[in-house]
């Protein structure tokens, strides 16, 4: 069995035995739902990996993991109520399965259990989870909140996109990796490493992610096609098609992207997708998802880790890279 399957194998047993449905069952069925609704399992698999490249074990790090995966659930079932998304990974999504009041309280639950997982591990290691873990939850909040921003901005830049997916998804996935190290007990300068390789990494994710809404297929990507574009979000995508786009693409973009539009929701999708093609901001978000991913590799010459263990974070970069889900 390769690495990233027994990460991934241990991950789901460990979760299997810390997913049970207790009373109030209203409050807890819905974690239980979430939790068990699948996904790629990509944030715990990393804190498991931290920490077995750096010396420690799989086992020790398994609490830490389940924290990354109950806070990144949580979030997921508060932004699908602020997007009032109807799937998430090809389900009904809690709010929508529930309602909406159960969402919000039952993702309340999810936010304390996270913390409650540190609580497995000595004063010492818990005080540098929980303060990174902290640190980066509030920073998740405040990508978040410009996600929303933008949505009724016309002026948002490259730059500021780019720093929204960095708060919103990529210093959850550095953090995870981060905290594999802390269990490992490493040094400052290799945790800060570990950390920017996933930071960036992160962004390389975000902007896959970000094509796949627009161009990838509805069977394997769990969630609804063209989501971003109905929801009038300013991504990567869309900033380079007006950046690059000729007067004519521009206006029909800012008129798609706007509340003007009346064209019903497929054909905002299909017209969007066909300008993204026609400007080459396809072709140059791919680009860039190279760009990050090359920069993360880059860090991993701080690393005092085995030519292996080295091998094994550029192959789950690729992965990443190549993912079509």
């Amino acid at each position: 069995m390769d690495k990233l399957s027994l990460y991934q194998e241990k991950f789901l047993e460990y979760l299997a035995q810390n997913n049970r449905v207790v009373e109030p069952v209203n409050l807890y069925e819905p974690v239980r739902y979430i939790l068990s609704m699948g996904g790629k399992r990509i944030r715990p698999m990393l804190t498991l990996m931290g920490a077995d490249i750096f010396g420690s074990t799989i086992e020790e790090a398994l609490p830490a993991a389940l924290a990354i995966e109950v806070f990144h659930n949580f979030s997921l079932v508060h932004d699908d109520i602020m997007d009032e998304a109807p799937l998430r990974r090809g389900n009904e999504t809690v709010h929508s399965k529930w309602n909406v009041n159960t969402g919000i309280l039952s993702g309340d639950a999810m936010l304390i259990q996270a913390y409650q997982n540190f609580e497995a591990y000595e004063p010492v290691i818990f005080v540098k989870l929980a303060k990174l873990f902290s640190k980066t939850a509030l920073e998740v909040c405040e990508g978040q909140q410009y996600d929303v921003d933008f949505e009724d901005r016309s002026d948002v830049t490259q730059d500021e996109y780019l720093h929204m997916i960095t708060c919103k998804t990529a210093v959850l996935v550095g953090a995870a990796l981060q905290m594999g190290a802390i269990i490992a007990e490493r040094n400052d300068k290799e945790q800060k490493a570990i950390y920017e390789y996933g930071k960036l990494l992160g962004i390389a994710f975000q902007l896959q992610d970000d094509y796949l809404d627009a161009f990838g297929d509805p069977k394997t990507f769990g969630k609804q096609v063209g989501g971003d574009i109905i929801e009038n979000k300013k991504t990567y995508l869309y900033l380079k098609a007006i950046e690059l786009g000729s007067t004519s693409q521009q206006e029909e973009l800012l008129y798609l992207f706007s509340d003007s539009f009346d064209g019903g929701k497929l054909g905002k999708i299909e017209n969007a997708k066909q300008l993204f093609i026609e400007t080459n901001a396809a072709e140059a978000t791919k680009k860039l998802i190279n760009v990050y991913t090359k920069k993360a590799f880059d860090e991993l010459d701080v690393l005092d880790i085995s030519t292996e263990n080295k091998a094994l974070l550029v192959d789950f970069g690729k992965y990443l890279m190549h993912r079509s889900v």
